[in-house]
């Protein structure tokens, strides 16, 4: 099946660095065409799942702006403009956490909304993490950091404690990779 074919684009907004919206004119693989497409282009991104020598998760129990109560979270963040991703990701878990990783997996690179674009998330699995010492996170939330076993993490995904779309994704992604532990 052919692609989609852009044949304008307009600049709607443009907050840099996080946020442009455009209006595309497209065409459709049968011919139909839509003038008035709306993308949204944010900068992408990555999560990491790390887990201890121990078999524990690092993950942060915080608020987002965007999410209403206390959620679960995996360590995450932009990537900087030119960065690789894995680069990204263990820059970010390094400075939110105060860990770092000897055995990493990359677990995919996902459109975050596959019509309006939206950003990429590059998710991870970050195994023997190892604290070596206090992060310098720049995140604006309060966060505390928590060490949770693997059953922990099974239940609070399974009772939607993971309240943000990409953090129950990497999660899920990571138990899927892990030895049944105990």
């Amino acid at each position: 099946m052919p692609p989609w074919q852009l044949r304008k684009r307009e600049v709607i907004l443009h907050q840099p660095p996080f946020l442009t919206v455009e209006r595309h004119h497209v065409v459709l693989p049968d011919g139909r065409e839509i003038p008035d497409w709306q993308w949204i282009i944010t900068p992408e991104y990555v999560n990491v799942v790390a887990i201890t020598p121990d078999h524990r998760f690092v993950l942060f129990r915080q608020e987002k702006y965007a999410v209403e109560g206390l959620s679960l979270a995996p360590v995450g963040g932009y990537l900087e403009p030119g960065e690789d991703p894995l680069a990204a990701a263990q820059r970010e878990l390094r400075e939110e956490s105060g860990y770092t990783a000897s055995d990493w997996e990359h677990l995919g690179r996902y459109a975050v909304d596959g019509n309006r674009g939206a950003g990429v998330a590059h998710l991870y699995l970050a195994r023997g993490a190892t604290f070596v010492g206090k992060g310098a996170s720049d995140d604006l939330e309060a966060q505390e950091l928590v060490l949770l076993t693997v059953d922990e993490v099974r239940q609070a995904l399974a009772a939607g404690e993971f309240k943000v779309l990409a953090w129950a994704t990497v999660v899920a992604l990571a138990l899927l990779r892990l030895p049944a532990y105990r």
